[in-house]
Parts: C-alpha cells; sequence; structure tokens
C-alpha cells in the first residue's frame, strides 16, 4: 500500500517527523541513504525545546538521566579565566534544563519510539529522483519506485530533495575549515559545561561527553593544514593546541571530522507536496548549539498540519502557516549563531580587542546571562501575528508557547499538558468549546482551567484564546479552511 507520507532522512528532524505522523496515525515510510544508524556523536546539545519536542513525542525516556546536566560555559583569554557564564539553569520561561547528550542517543530513543508506533526505517534508500504532480509524488530509490502524497525532505545540507526540486540554497561560508574529535583525555577542566580558549586569531573549545574522561575537542583549521586532512593530522593539530592551552592530553580517539561552518537558507520551505525540515532548509554555525533543536521545531511543526490536511479536516492551505512561522525562526538562528562565530573567530585586530575587552567579559553580567539562556533555550519561540495591535499585548496571546503544568482532566484526573498534546490537542478551559473544536480538530483533550478558554496546538503553542463559541467556529474555519469530513455527532 502507498505510504501517505515519504520521509527522507533518519536524523533527528526525519525522524521527530516521522513519530508524530505516526502518532497522528499517517502512514510514512522513512528513508536513509545510510547503511544503519550513526554510531558518532555529531550534535551535543539538547535545549529546553527540544528537551520538549522529545517530550510530547513520548521519545524522551531516559535521556535525562544518561545525559550530562550544562552548568556553565567557562571562557580563558590569552592563558587568564575572563568569563564564567552559567547555562542549562531552569529559565524564567518555566522549561526543563539543556543536556548534552549525543545525537546518536536522541536518535536511538526516536527510533524505538518510532517502532512503538508502528514504523521503522529502511537503511541503503538513497533517493535518485522525485517527480512531484498535482495529486502526488513520485520517489525512486533505486530500483524502486515509490508512489506518495507528500515527502519531507529531512535529508541534511546537501539535500537531494531540495536540489530535485530546484529550491535555491543561498548562503555563505563562515569559516572554512573546523575540526573536530570525539577524544578520551587527560584534562583537569570542569566537566559541568563546556570551556574556550582564545589566544589571538586561535580558538579551542572542549565539551564534556558522557562516559569517563570523554570529551569533545575542536577548533578552526590552521592554514598549514592540508585540504583533507586525515585523524591523524586532526588529532595532531587538536593535541598540540590542548596541550599548549591546558596541559592536558589526549590519550585515545573515538572519531574526528572536518566541517565547513556554512549559512544558508532555503529560497522556499514547500514546493507542492513536497516540504523541507532541518538541515535541508537551513545551516549555521555550531556555536550556540541550535541545529538539531530548530530542526526538530521545524518538524513538529509541519507534522501536525500535515497531519490535518491528510485527514481531511484542512485544506493545503494550512501549511502555507508552516513556513510563515518557522522560516523567520531559521533567520534568527542563522544571525544570532554568525554573530557570535564572528566575535569569537575574529579575523582582525580590531575585532579581536572588541571580543576580548568588551564581548567576552560582558557575559559576566547577570542580565545577559538570563537574556543569553533565555534566548538559547528556544522557548521563547512565538508565531504571534506581525501586526503591532497583538505583538506588545502582556500575558499569553495566540502563537505564544504555553509551558508545561499540571491540569485536572474532565474526569478530575491530574494530568500534565505536554502528556495531553501530540498528536491531540487541548483545550483548557470551556469543555463546550472543547467539544466545538474537536469537531474539527479531531483529538482534544478537555482541561480544568479559569478565565479565557484556550486552545493549545500539539507542538504546545496557543492557537486561540476566548470565551465565545462564535470566535471559536471563525477561528477554526479561517485557519483550517473548508472542512472535507463531516462533522462528528
Amino acid at each position: 500500500m502507498d505510504p501517505e507520507v515519504v520521509v527522507v532522512g533518519a536524523g533527528p528532524t526525519g525522524l521527530t517527523a516521522a513519530c508524530s505522523l505516526r502518532s497522528a496515525g499517517v502512514s510514512v515510510r522513512v528513508l536513509d541513504k545510510a547503511d544503519g544508524p550513526a554510531v558518532t556523536s555529531r550534535a551535543l546539545g539538547l535545549q529546553p525545546r527540544g528537551v520538549e519536542v522529545l517530550d510530547r513525542l513520548g521519545a524522551l525516556g531516559d535521556l535525562p538521566q544518561r545525559g550530562l546536566a550544562v552548568r556553565r560555559v567557562d571562557v580563558n583569554v590569552d592563558g587568564r579565566p575572563l568569563a564564567s557564564f552559567p547555562v542549562g539553569q531552569l529559565t524564567r520561561l518555566h522549561g526543563p534544563a539543556a543536556l548534552l547528550i549525543s545525537q546518536a542517543e536522541i536518535e536511538g530513543n526516536l527510533r524505538k519510539r518510532l517502532a512503538e508506533l508502528g514504523g521503522s526505517v529502511e537503511w541503503g534508500k538513497p533517493v535518485t529522483d522525485v517527480g512531484a504532480d498535482p495529486d502526488g509524488v513520485t520517489v525512486t530509490t533505486g530500483g524502486e519506485q515509490i508512489r506518495t502524497g507528500w515527502v519531507i525532505g529531512a535529508d541534511g545540507a546537501h539535500s537531494a530533495i531540495r536540489k530535485a526540486m530546484g529550491i535555491g540554497f543561498p548562503g555563505v561560508p563562515l569559516i572554512e575549515r573546523f575540526l573536530l574529535a570525539d577524544v578520551h583525555a587527560e584534562l583537569d577542566y570542569s566537566r559541568e559545561g563546556a570551556t574556550s580558549w582564545l589566544r589571538g586569531r586561535k580558538l579551542l573549545a572542549a565539551f564534556p561527553l558522557p562516559g569517563a574522561d570523554l570529551w569533545r575537542v575542536m577548533a578552526p583549521a590552521p592554514d598549514d593544514l592540508p585540504d583533507n586532512p586525515g585523524p591523524d593530522e586532526i588529532v595532531g593539530h587538536l593535541g598540540s593546541r590542548l596541550a599548549e592551552d591546558t596541559g592536558g592530553s589526549i590519550k585515545s580517539v573515538v572519531w574526528t571530522s572536518v566541517f565547513r561552518i556554512q549559512r544558508r537558507l532555503a529560497d522556499t520551505y514547500r514546493r507542492g507536496r513536497v516540504l523541507l525540515a532541518g538541515d535541508a532548509a537551513h545551516i549555521h554555525s555550531p556555536f550556540g548549539g541550535q541545529g538539531m533543536n530548530t530542526g526538530m521545531g521545524d518538524a513538529e511543526n509541519v507534522a501536525f498540519k500535515l497531519a490535518l490536511v491528510i485527514s481531511g479536516r484542512a485544506d493545503t492551505r494550512l501549511l502555507d502557516s508552516y513556513e510563515r512561522e518557522r522560516r523567520p525562526v531559521a533567520s534568527g538562528v542563522l544571525q544570532s549563531t554568525s554573530g557570535l562565530t564572528q566575535i569569537l573567530v575574529g579575523q582582525g585586530r580590531a575585532s579581536r580587542l572588541i571580543r576580548d575587552k568588551l564581548a567576552i567579559p560582558m557575559l559576566n553580567n547577570p542580565w545577559m546571562q538570563r537574556r543569553i539562556t533565555d534566548k538559547a533555550s528556544q522557548l521563547e519561540v512565538s508565531y504571534r501575528s506581525d501586526s503591532l495591535a497583538q505583538r506588545w499585548l502582556p500575558g499569553l496571546q495566540p502563537g505564544d508557547r504555553v509551558p508545561d503544568r499540571e491540569l485536572l482532566s474532565a474526569d478530575e484526573t491530574v494530568t500534565r499538558l505536554y502528556d495531553a498534546l501530540g498528536p491531540q490537542w487541548a483545550v483548557i478551559g470551556s469543555p463546550g468549546l472543547a467539544a466545538i473544536a474537536r469537531d474539527r480538530l479531531g483529538d482534544v483533550m478537555a482541561l480544568h482551567g479559569s478565565g479565557d478558554s484556550m486552545l493549545v496546538r500539539p507542538d504546545g503553542h496557543l492557537a486561540w484564546k476566548g470565551s465565545s463559541a462564535a470566535s471559536l467556529h471563525t477561528w477554526l474555519d479561517s485557519t483550517l479552511g473548508r472542512p472535507a469530513l463531516e462533522p462528528s455527532a
């Protein structure tokens, strides 16, 4: 039987999308060109937003117990400590703590959840052609042609889906080459967070990883390193920097990599029945730990909307809101991570002077610490209207994230909001308004609340609030379009 959606790419973005769709009852095939699951760590930072996405999916599991809690970032300049920045603490936004956890571990939990939902990943399936028409999409992988209604391209920076659809990916390189290695090292520094050492144009950073004396060490490649350095050359340079700046030494090597830091944003996130998410739509500097979390946010957003369209509860114009909501998020991440990279890896004497005398010392300022922590958490992400009237209204407004909390359900059972969401919606307030929402949206949990009722989306954002049935009907009609299903009795 033809799947309703083909997801290309089995990284965190693709797996998040697949789990979200399967939990909504959508049939999915997940294709990945790799021979099997990755075992290297790659991305490390699971921000509070990413923790919440996994929580709503039922894929968080024991990651908080297996990961390292992020406590601080220490910055040393010219051999002396210059800033100590506390991170990972609970924010005023009432979210979970950030974690240092391997991307491979996160993917493992997502694959386990996908299996529980009746799905799986098909490995060794590179996509060689995509043919889209008004009625569906034909995906070619090897000698097989798969007919499907929709495709989500979550296949990374070199996305075959994006290229097949002719979607532009403009941008610029920020740093030509960056060296990275996961190593067992003798390093007498705190394992409660990251430490970096700056010395002129030189930068070295070390991140603790779960496991005995395991660290990720990274630095820009020197000009005299070969274009395609081997593991010995990568470890040789990183080891010499580690010895110079810390007195530490590398004992053994788990993994090495060379990558180029780019800043790119797709011209569009959707072309007909093909949608892009994650690195296929945007890539940026890894500084700040935003990439994986942004991709998972893309996936959760597009999946619940696509599920509504496939079920006949919404027309396809609902999918236009995916790019409208998520592309500005990626654009903001590109700007902030690019700025951070340019500050840390200053190329001129003037920029390095500003870095060492102004920018880094400001990290000791408590207000700046709170502001950076809130921004990096991605819990501030909002899809409020662009109208000036709504933009500055106090209190929760449609588009804002609704923090998790314990509430009473219709049968007086204590229920956590995020346990109720995904794929369900929730109405906090009037049971009558919950019944109206249920007629159009399907699964909607009614939860007790006071004041205006709030309709909460599967991704934890406020969709509508008010007390009028007519107002809710108007919102549902304008957002979903003409229903293709008969309302339930």
